[in-house]
């Protein structure tokens, strides 16, 4: 039963925040929102790029990071061919932020909507102990984005036309609602809450503007199935024995170290699992919580199964012909992830 409990708000969360993006996508706010960051940009990419870091961190921020990884992604990659830019370097931005800018608030992760109830048991406020670490894993992805992609950021472009938006209704009132959730996610309610209010306004929305647009299919059955299989899998195992050898492996004094068998836990088997197995080790305090949540949610990024987003929004780079392999991602992959897990530990504090 207490499992039950705990599942439920997670899954209620993430069937109403898939439902929000999915229709906010079919309004085109988020193709309206990529193609004025291009105006406002003026040709160069080294502003356009900063513009989608700031929409990228925003969109993870407030509408988790799968929203970021799975709906920006198509989004930044079909803008950057029309304009003739190497499409890689918003690839890496979207996926990248979509992990190590997820630390902020419960909303923007699963793993974090997991371990609220945990602050919550500890008499801590959840963005008490995350707001450090958030801003220096955002900061150092942009530093190794740029170092990494420098000359790509030096190139130019020709400004695009704005994107025709079919019905002005239908966007403005997404749009609104996406806004709002921000304010509503940090109010103290229960997530589940303002998410599921969201997404029935947009479903009536659409039922009177675009009833076409509403299908089964907006709900992420598999995710759910798979999120619900993996807290059964691990639940299992923390009963014979795993949380003793994870124990062991991570230590109870260092939090760095704590966060780095985090990290590994997360690009062997998925962060997810890694967090749901290594919670028990972290649960006595708000910095070893964090600390955890800092190594499963930025240190995924060394395989391509590190995430659930990850896994999705590589599929969305082979749709649209962007090759991504393992071994490039890995990589990359292994310059950012030692740095940022390191750093934002680093700025937790003692």
């Amino acid at each position: 039963m207490n499992l039950v409990a705990r599942i439920a708000p997670v899954l209620v969360f993430l069937i109403a925040v898939t439902v929000i993006a999915e229709l906010a996508d079919q309004a085109k706010v988020f193709d309206v929102a990529a193609r004025e960051a291009a105006h406002l940009a003026r040709g160069r990419v080294w502003r356009l790029w900063l513009l989608v870091v700031v929409l990228a961190t925003g969109l993870t921020i407030v509408l988790s990071l799968d929203t970021c990884a799975v709906l920006l992604t198509p989004v930044v990659l079909s803008m950057a061919r029309q304009l003739g830019i190497p499409p890689k370097l918003f690839a890496f931005t979207t996926v990248w932020l979509a992990g190590t800018a997820s630390l902020l608030l419960p909303v923007s992760n699963l793993t974090n909507l997991l371990a609220l109830h945990q602050f919550r048991a500890l008499d801590a406020h959840f963005l008490a102990f995350s707001w450090r670490p958030a801003i220096a894993a955002v900061l150092i992805t942009v530093a190794v984005l740029a170092v990494l992609f420098h000359r790509d950021l030096r190139r130019t472009y020709d400004v695009p036309p704005t994107p025709h938006v079919d019905d002005k209704v239908l966007f403005w009132g997404s749009a609104a609602v996406c806004l709002l959730l921000g304010p509503a996610f940090v109010s103290g309610i229960e997530v589940a809450w303002p998410a599921t209010a969201g997404a029935l306004v947009l479903v009536v929305l659409f039922a009177i503007r675009r009833r076409s647009a509403l299908r089964w299919s907006l709900i992420p059955a598999k995710l759910v199935v798979t999120v619900t299989g993996l807290f059964l899998v691990v639940g299992f195992l923390s009963d014979h024995g795993l949380q003793t050898i994870l124990s062991r492996i991570a230590g109870t004094t260092s939090e760095l170290r704590l966060s780095a068998t985090a990290a590994l836990g997360a690009n062997l088997a998925d962060n997810l699992p890694a967090y749901l197995a290594m919670e028990p080790v972290a649960a006595d305090s708000p910095h070893r919580m964090t600390a955890l949540l800092i190594g499963v949610n930025c240190g995924c990024l060394l395989t391509l199964w590190g995430s659930l987003a990850t896994l999705l929004w590589r599929d969305r780079c082979d749709a649209a012909r962007v090759d991504i392999s393992w071994w490039s991602f890995l990589w990359r992959g292994l310059i950012l992830t030692p740095l940022v897990v390191t750093g934002s530990v680093l700025a937790l504090g003692g």
